[in-house]
């Protein structure tokens, strides 16, 4: 009886610590996410402004 109790609670911290270890993962996944839509972002952003710096020196090439 006493090591069926004793696997029992092996079985149960193996799988709690298994679940920790998936958590733990996904979150780690999440984040990396996360900072990969950040630097999408960022990107993007710069591109933008690229572009509006092109737009403007051609406009001001127009206007002289």
């Amino acid at each position: 009886m006493r090591e069926e109790e004793e696997e029992k609670m092996v079985v149960e911290v193996e799988g709690e610590e298994e679940e920790k270890e998936k958590k733990e993962e996904e979150e780690e996944e999440e984040e990396e996410e996360e900072e990969e839509e950040e630097e999408e972002e960022e990107e993007e952003e710069e591109e933008e402004e690229e572009e509006e710096e092109e737009e403007e020196e051609e406009y001001k090439g127009i206007q002289r």
